[in-house]
């Protein structure tokens, strides 16, 4: 069990770099625009989504590295993308260029919501799987608030010198390929996509994996009866559906919107910029303090149990944002509401939604079905940086909160009458009591 959690922890850093890529360039946002002299929609499309709708690219075709390639070989590569990224966009001489390598960077992030949680999900017992995978969401947000201490230390020390910000990436990124270098490759990979078994049994001995022939046989049985590569069949209907509905979801809650705009909101509601960069922080520790207490729910409480408690504060928190700024409540009022938000968010989409989707489908079309859920996070994710400056610009915040707030209405209904629940199950037994329920309707 020590050396499963050893790898599980080894291959989230991924997550790390992921949360950090993702909002340092909230430091970079107005800087930028200034010094390029952008109009909202051009920084919306060149600075702020560029990485996003790499996201976008690495997400959808990730299942190809990792099904051809294996899982190790794609974590050591994801790396090398997040470590060209940091370097060519902290120096990058004009917006093309910072756009080209942020969307490099992009890329490594959507094959690392990928490959990360297949990697863990496909090691790690049931018992623990929960928090195991869960740990990929750890490093994100752990990642998220390094970025944002960090841009605020950087802009109090010497100014707001966003080159710097991009540039400290490299760091991180150095040492997880270090790290990465030294894990061996998936069991289930080895049966199921090269029918290795005598290499997966070794690894899985190495693990101190339990009644290593029962699991061998079991994952022979799931293969063969899933014997289809194919997500698209009428087999996975509800998976396919409820990885939609989830990635959906998640960004149609607005977290987007605050982790690359949160400095921007925080001025709209009446706070100086030093102060607006402090309270970005502030949302990155909640985000780590109420994702560690996810982490710990999330296999004695369960995903779903998870879900309905972050909806209903969605509700409330966004409700309480969008009213703080119809009545003018002030910049203290709105930033408490947002940490109250984050702290929803943490607790339950954050914590479950990899773990989640990388439960759902049959050992065959994991990948590829990691890849449709996430391809779907980060086109909604992409779509809403995008459109945000100029959104901004037209609309009034308490409108875009009232929006946001609604569509977690959608969600908790669809958690409450919907959603599965996958704790403590085999990936076997889950995604056959899928395959069942289907059948039965």
């Amino acid at each position: 069990m020590k050396k499963i959690t050893y790898w599980s922890i080894t291959v989230s850093l991924a997550g790390f770099l992921f949360g950090f890529d993702t909002a340092v360039i909230s430091g970079a946002d107005r800087p930028v625009q200034a010094l390029w002299q952008l109009s909202p929609m051009d920084h919306g499309i060149w600075i702020m989504s560029s990485a996003l709708w790499g996201t976008v690219l690495g997400a959808l075709f990730a299942n190809i590295p990792c099904d051809r390639l294996g899982r190790k070989k794609t974590l050591v590569f994801i790396g090398l993308l997040f470590l060209l990224s940091a370097l060519g966009s902290a120096v990058a001489p004009e917006p093309i260029s910072f756009s080209v390598l942020r969307f490099l960077g992009g890329i490594g992030v959507g094959i690392s919501s990928i490959v990360v949680p297949a990697y863990i999900s496909e090691i790690a017992p049931p018992k623990n799987r929960g928090k195991l995978a869960a740990l990929y969401q750890f490093q994100i947000v752990f990642g998220i608030l390094i970025a944002f201490l960090s841009n605020y230390a950087i802009s109090v020390l010497i100014g707001l010198n966003w080159r710097i910000m991009l540039g400290l990436e490299v760091i991180p990124a150095l040492a997880y390929l270090v790290m990465v270098s030294r894990v061996k490759e998936s069991p289930r990979w080895l049966i199921v996509k090269k029918g290795d078994v005598a290499q997966a049994r070794a690894i899985m001995q190495e693990l101190g994996v339990q009644n290593t022939e029962q699991q061998i046989a079991e994952i022979q049985q799931d293969a063969s009866f899933h014997a289809s590569a194919n997500l698209f069949v009428k087999s996975n209907f509800i998976p396919v559906t409820l990885a939609f509905l989830i990635a959906f979801f998640n960004q149609a809650s607005g977290i987007n919107f605050i982790m690359y705009f949160a400095p921007r909101v925080f001025e709209l509601a009446g706070l100086d910029a030093s102060s607006a960069l402090l309270s970005t922080a502030g949302v990155g520790v909640t985000n780590l303090v109420f994702t560690m207490l996810g982490v710990y729910l999330i296999d004695r409480c369960g995903r779903k149990n998870l879900m309905v408690i972050g909806s209903l504060g969605y509700i409330c928190s966004l409700a309480a944002v969008s009213y703080s700024f119809f009545t003018g409540l002030g910049g203290v009022a709105v930033a408490c509401f947002v940490f109250a938000f984050i702290a929803s968010h943490a607790i339950g989409q954050g914590a479950v939604i990899w773990v989640f989707i990388a439960e759902i489908f049959p050992n065959q079309v994991r990948t590829a079905g990691l890849s449709l859920g996430c391809s779907t996070h980060w086109v909604f994710a992409a779509l809403i940086t995008l459109s945000m400056p100029l959104v901004i610009s037209v609309f009034e915040p308490w409108v875009i909160f009232c929006f946001f707030s609604s569509m977690m209405v959608l969600q908790l209904l669809w958690v409450l009458f919907v959603m599965p629940e996958t704790k403590g199950k085999s990936l076997e037994a889950v995604s056959d009591g899928l395959l069942v329920k289907r059948v039965r309707n």
